[in-house]
């Protein structure tokens, strides 16, 4: 056992920790105490963790709390971790301690031993690392700044990519007509355009949603410390510090105007994971639209084909599944799900701390990673690529019963009724019943019935 760990002290005692670890006594604690999930913080926490290390330690050393080697040693080290070494030493299990100190103090313990080994100097994990800091603050402030980072350098790429893709598919298909569905039953005719607008206004108005969210999130609690008032932090520390973030993340921070909000509520965390749910809710819809459309192909609707990526049955051959809007439709009940967690977890806030901290931000950047990713595939794989299957959408104009609608500011809502139920039931044009039963002319019914500009709206004359 001796060659395998050595000895670390802390407040508590004695204890063992692997002898080739970075961290110390607190986190081996941590540990041995919550061996419940298997599941660390996400990668992009402890990065934005760093982020918050390394803006704190060019602020003390601004204010001339830190010796110039031991600061430097620190934003060094926080570098690496942000850069994506280390992160094999993060090993605490998100369900831990609801304030998040254990993982605060594990990246307190790795960046002081990095930057002890790399000035020469015994750099404290509370004392220099934690210099005018608390969990209390730090763990707070490093969600806000690892949803920023994922929204803006993630999220918000990923959506803007299925937006231009939608606007690259509806120029090369979007004249084409179709028949409209409401209840999932013939409806008046629309173009593709049409359709494909509506997703892209739905994407839209979601990215604005998480826009105007953000606003509250970059407001920091940094500065609070213990409890909001401030206790050992120096008063120009939280404005230095959010200068400092924004410089290194390229993100415009400012200290929060109450440390006691961002301390004892998550409420602003609660309300961005509202607007990626309504995010995920439009991934849903425009899933659900693509597996209908593409039903079939024969016994379905089969009005396009998406592209065939594997096969779909280990008994049936030759069948193709739509996977690519099945995936994005599993990410979209996840983050769905995901909400109400962080929704419950927004609840815990007792007095002057939100005690369910780690499972917040785990959620939180599960759904923006996730719906990232569900939107490049739904983009690269099932708009981008997929066909019309143009034959199939004019065979079901064409027999289209509800296209008499338009024939109702001339003959009536009755009369255009029974026109419809007898080309449905003889399972005729719906233009040969109508010259049969009105005094209309066949090219004043061509005119009046054209699908194409029955998408267009207005009043038939």
């Amino acid at each position: 056992m001796s060659s395998h760990y050595r000895i670390e002290k802390d407040s508590m005692g004695d204890v063992h920790v692997p002898q080739d670890a970075l961290y110390q006594a607190q986190t081996q604690r941590a540990v041995d105490n919550f061996p419940i999930s298997g599941m660390t913080m996400p990668k992009q926490f402890i990065q934005a963790l760093a982020f918050v290390k390394q803006a704190a330690a060019r602020s003390n050393l601004e204010l001339k709390l830190l010796e110039h080697d031991i600061a430097h040693a620190i934003i060094d080290s926080c570098q690496e971790i942000i850069d994506g070494q280390h992160l094999e030493q993060f090993p605490i299990d998100v369900f831990q301690t609801g304030s998040g100190t254990s993982s605060n103090m594990n990246a307190n313990e790795v960046i002081a031993t990095l930057a002890s080994q790399k000035s020469g100097k015994t750099v404290s994990p509370n004392d220099h690392v934690n210099m005018g800091q608390s969990s209390n603050d730090v763990i707070p402030t490093t969600i806000q700044v690892s949803a920023a980072l994922a929204c803006h350098f993630q999220l918000f790429p990923a959506l803007q990519h299925l937006i231009d893709t939608i606007d690259s598919k509806t120029e090369s298909v979007g004249h084409v007509v179709k028949t409209g569905r409401t209840h999932l039953m013939d409806a008046m005719p629309v173009t593709l355009g049409q359709e494909l607008q509506g997703w892209k206004i739905q994407l839209e108005k979601a990215q604005l949603g998480i826009t105007h969210a953000l606003e509250n999130i970059t407001a920091l609690a940094q500065g609070g410390t213990a409890v909001g008032t401030g206790i050992n932090a120096e008063p120009e520390f939280a404005a230095i510090f959010a200068n400092n973030i924004s410089v290194s993340t390229e993100i415009n921070f400012s200290c929060s105007d109450n440390f006691f909000y961002n301390l004892g509520s998550q409420d602003a965390i609660v309300a961005l994971s509202g607007q990626l749910k309504t995010t995920a809710v439009a991934v849903m819809k425009i899933s659900n639209d693509l597996r209908w459309m593409n039903s079939g192909p024969l016994a379905g609707l089969g009005e396009i084909e998406l592209e065939a990526l594997q096969p779909g049955s280990s008994i049936m051959p030759g069948k193709v599944n739509p996977v690519i809007p099945e995936a994005a439709a599993m990410v979209a009940a996840q983050v769905i799900g995901n909400d109400t967690t962080i929704t419950v977890g927004g609840q815990a806030g007792n007095f002057q701390l939100n005690v369910m901290l780690p499972v917040i931000a785990l959620n939180l950047i599960q759904s923006i990673e996730l719906l990232a990713n569900a939107s490049t595939l739904l983009a690269d794989k099932a708009i981008g690529s997929f066909t019309v299957r143009e034959d199939n959408l004019q065979l079901a104009l064409a027999k289209n019963p509800i296209l008499v609608t338009a024939l109702n500011p001339v003959i009536g809502y009755l009369k255009a009724a029974e026109i419809a139920k007898k080309a449905y039931k003889e399972q005729r044009p719906i233009i040969d019943v109508a010259e049969e039963e009105t005094d209309l002319s066949r090219s004043e019914l061509e005119s009046l019935l054209n699908p194409k500009k029955l998408t267009e709206g207005g009043v038939a004359h």
